[in-house]
């Protein structure tokens, strides 16, 4: 099974909290096209407990366990999506849980390596 991991989006959480973000750009949604699954990590656990943020000591990151979020991949090319509604249902709700996750909406979503591969949304 085909499954991409994507565990960027626990610190970007971190830094919408330092910097005050109103909004994100989304790059290379289009590298998720194939995969069958994709995790998303959430969280991390030292010896069975959620750590409450994410650590700042590399000792504790590197003993943590991934909490991961599992969502279907798409499994259709994004790439000649140009609007929001263009993009694949499963595509749409990974950027909705991204979003929800780290609490600042989305309004860029880079979708191939053209420039004008990108979608912007209101």
């Amino acid at each position: 099974m085909a499954m991409a991991e994507v565990s960027k989006y626990l610190m970007h959480r971190v830094t919408v909290d330092c910097n005050y973000y109103t909004s994100l750009n989304l790059t290379k949604l289009d590298v998720l096209d194939t995969f069958e699954t994709i995790k998303i990590a959430i969280a991390y656990k030292i010896d069975g407990e959620e750590l409450d943020s994410y650590p700042a000591d590399l000792d504790i990151l590197n003993r943590a366990e991934v909490v991961y979020h599992e969502m279907p991949g798409w499994q259709r090319p994004t790439t000649n999506a140009r609007t929001y509604y263009d993009l694949p249902k499963a595509a749409r709700d990974y950027v909705e849980y991204i979003e929800k996750f780290v609490g600042v909406k989305i309004k860029y979503i880079g979708t191939g390596p053209d420039r004008e591969a990108m979608i912007q949304r209101a």
